[in-house]
């Protein structure tokens, strides 16, 4: 008896999964705060839609530029070390958000937090290359996304509670403290190899390492000269600075939309600026368990996740751009919800490629797609808050669905089933 015991699989590993989940939960919900808050900090210091643009565009700039960087530092000093020096650093800085004082202290405070935070998703991929089986990573990478979408369903609601009962800097000290309290269980239940792990038995090792083949000895520097010379490698990056581009403007401008457009209360658009990251959520839970589905019933990887790449960015171009057609705020939200629901496919294609076509340089390789996501997440505050200044919101909307089309044609080239190195 005592003997079929110790065969049964643990299942830690999906234990680390929703610690990822929680994470990526908190690591947005940092984001949208500020957004959520910006109608009330706008009337405190006076700030125009282009001054909030650029200060949002100060924390994609410091994301962005660390991309690279702290998917080398991942690489170098393994997931366990430097996701939890992300997270606590990034939790300080959104304390700190609190006692800004102006827009300049309010650009580098964002700018630090965005340094700090850039590493943490290059180390996830690293820990669900080395925590979960081959057949698993659509259903892991979705823990990612999950957590990252569900910050903006519960975020303006509990940010709108906290501002109305506390005020908008306890938002962030609120936040800060929770960072903090995850950075210090990231580093201490999530080892670098799960072999090291008190919580997993040989049963489930034996599961995450099947079929795995990888090469022993020093940690190695991923090939860049190699990486830069792939035409995958650049495709990657392209569709993917279009395809945060575009979630940027939901996550920067949405609440700010429904309240000057569709004329929403603060309480209404807490509760209708969710809607679309629910939509969002539930396609990204769907596609994670059926594209595992498909490739194990014989699918290549190449048809599965071009087809959901490209087809995810045209359908919501093509609903964003509807939305700003339709005059009814229900039936807008309606459009918005699609839009950003449809974007759920691209995005779980390109979490679930980077980590094949990466292999063991998956960290460098997500962050590489990372740094042309957030070059879009600088681009999109500004440029959107130009647009609505200048022509309205409506045509800010259209052209942020043009876009779409080019990152459509990009995933052709990406070639998700061809490991880049």
């Amino acid at each position: 008896m005592k003997g079929k015991k110790t065969m049964k699989m643990t299942n830690f590993r999906w234990k680390v999964a929703w610690l990822i989940f929680a994470i990526s939960f908190v690591s947005y919900m940092d984001r949208v705060n500020l957004s959520v808050a910006t109608p009330v900090i706008m009337k405190e210091f006076g700030f125009t839609k282009i001054d909030m643009g650029l200060i949002q565009s100060f924390f994609f700039a410091g994301y962005a530029l660390m991309q690279v960087p702290g998917g080398m530092v991942a690489e170098k000093f393994g997931h366990r070390f430097t996701g939890s020096i992300a997270c606590a650093w990034w939790s300080i800085f959104t304390a700190l958000t609190a006692v800004a004082s102006g827009k300049y202290t309010f650009a580098i405070v964002r700018l630090m937090f965005g340094l700090g935070e850039a590493p943490i998703y290059p180390a996830f991929a690293m820990a669900e290359h080395k925590w979960f089986n081959k057949d698993e990573k659509g259903k892991a990478s979705s823990f990612i996304l999950n957590g990252c979408f569900f910050g903006p369903v519960v975020g303006p609601a509990v940010v709108v509670w906290l501002m109305t009962t506390f005020g908008w800097h306890h938002v962030f000290l609120s936040f800060g403290v929770v960072g903090l309290l995850l950075a210090w269980a990231w580093h201490k239940y999530v080892t670098d190899d799960p072999k090291d792990s008190p919580y997993v038995n040989e049963a489930e090792l034996a599961h995450i390492n099947e079929g795995r083949v990888e090469a022993t000895g020093e940690k190695q520097i991923a090939p860049w000269g190699k990486l830069l010379r792939s035409s995958q490698f650049w495709a990657l990056g392209i569709q993917f600075l279009i395809t945060d581009y575009i979630m940027y403007v939901f996550l920067a401008w949405l609440p700010m939309y429904l309240m000057e457009v569709h004329k929403f209360s603060l309480a209404k658009m807490g509760i209708w600026a969710a809607a679309p990251w629910i939509s969002l959520m539930a396609v990204v839970t769907l596609c994670g368990h059926y594209s595992d589905k498909l490739l194990r019933n014989g699918m290549s990887q190449n048809m599965v996740k071009t087809a959901t790449g490209a087809a995810g960015i045209l359908l919501c171009a093509g609903a964003l751009y509807i939305s700003t057609r339709t005059a009814d705020p229900m039936m807008n939200v309606l459009w918005l919800s699609v839009s950003l629901g449809s974007l759920g496919l691209t995005m779980s294609a390109s979490w679930s490629s980077v980590i094949t076509m990466g292999g063991k340089f998956a960290g460098s390789v997500s962050g590489w797609m990372n740094f042309w996501g957030n070059i879009g997440g600088v681009l999109a505050p500004t440029v959107t808050a130009w647009f609505a200044t200048n022509y309205g919101w409506q045509a800010a909307l259209a052209a942020t669905a043009v876009t779409g089309i080019c990152g459509a044609i990009a995933w052709f080239f990406v070639k998700p089933d061809k490991a880049i190195v």
